[in-house]
């Protein structure tokens, strides 16, 4: 993905802002998960490799300064830890349930320390970035946040109870990506907006943005998982195969055949995983029936369309920015 240094490299003063508050953000992110326990300290410091180009946050800052933020303040620094918390807490559950090995070119957690210490670093995350959002005292953003991580979980529960389920649909395939993905990232643009005070119907544009970026940039994440390079995506791929989970490419390849091909064609999808002849014949199938090719212009068209939302928005280099951030969400490789 593009990186935010290239992103801002028209506007000076942004980039340096934004840069400045990020690292406040990362200060104020280890700060709150210091302990008296070295054991704690030592999983609490692995969540560093996890940290990747920190999209929440931004888009938490960013929104701040679109709907009438004149600089960023402490609070809008706070809401952009409490979302990356969140965020990162699921990227901890999320390599426990898939297995996976690699997660930004290193080790995850769950292989360095196990399932249980993996769990349970994932739920001090999670309770952490409660604590840190009540020092805000601000009670109604609790709650939306805590309405959030609620929905977050009830898709990955949706996502889970369907594994295997080779007649998925596309409406249930969004129902899940739009909880468990869609909903943070447009929660992260919700809370910078209301950080600054924004009206009502700001809010909800800059809502609407994220949980379109949100999942496009999930739509592209399925399809770099099946196509990708680990070596490139920096995390372990095919996983969404071996786990038997059906990504939109595969649904939409499954459509076109009758049932009982559909069921055979599922069994070799998941089966091919791990078996680079065998996945390469999958995407071959894909590529030549438009699937691929489909899902990809299904995300481009949520980009287009959140940019439309920003349309009412005061025009700013923050705004601009946030335009960019969308188009950077499905022309990146890993």
């Amino acid at each position: 993905m593009t990186t935010l240094l290239e992103l801002t490299a028209g506007d000076a003063d942004l980039g340096a802002e934004l840069r400045a508050s990020l690292e406040r953000v990362v200060t104020i992110f280890d700060g709150h998960l210091e302990s008296d326990l070295a054991c704690v300290r030592e999983l609490a410091a692995l969540v560093e490799r996890y940290r990747g180009k920190m999209l929440r946050p931004t888009l938490t800052l960013l929104c701040g300064l679109s709907s009438g933020g004149r600089t960023i303040g402490r609070e809008h620094e706070v809401l952009a830890a409490v979302v990356e918390m969140i965020h990162m807490a699921t990227l901890v559950h999320d390599d426990v349930l898939d297995e996976a090995e690699t997660r930004r070119r290193g080790r995850t957690v769950n292989t360095l320390h196990g399932n249980e210490a993996a769990v349970i670093l994932g739920d001090y995350l999670i309770s952490s970035a409660f604590h840190l959002c009540s020092t805000l005292g601000r009670p109604e953003l609790a709650e939306r946040i805590g309405r959030v991580t609620t929905t977050l979980c009830a898709g990955e529960l949706l996502q889970l109870t369907n594994r295997g389920n080779a007649a998925l649909d596309e409406a249930t395939y969004f129902d899940i990506i739009d909880r468990k993905t869609a909903s943070l990232i447009g929660l992260a643009c919700e809370l910078g907006a209301r950080a600054s005070g924004a009206s009502e119907e700001e809010v909800e544009a800059l809502r609407g943005f994220g949980a379109d970026v949100g999942a496009a940039f999930q739509i592209q994440d399925d399809l770099l998982d099946l196509t990708g390079d680990e070596r490139v995506v920096g995390k372990s791929v095919q996983k969404d195969q071996e786990k038997g989970k059906l990504t939109l490419p595969l649904i939409r390849h499954l459509a076109q055949m009758t049932a009982a091909g559909r069921d055979d064609e599922a069994r070799a999808a998941f089966e091919a995983a791990g078996d680079p002849a065998r996945q390469a014949e999958l995407i071959a199938r894909l590529r030549d029936d438009g699937s691929i090719a489909s899902a990809a212009a299904t995300a481009r068209g949520l980009v287009e369309r959140a940019q439309e939302r920003l349309a009412g928005l005061p025009e700013s280099p923050a705004r601009g920015l946030l335009a960019a951030m969308g188009e950077a969400a499905v022309a990146r490789d890993f």
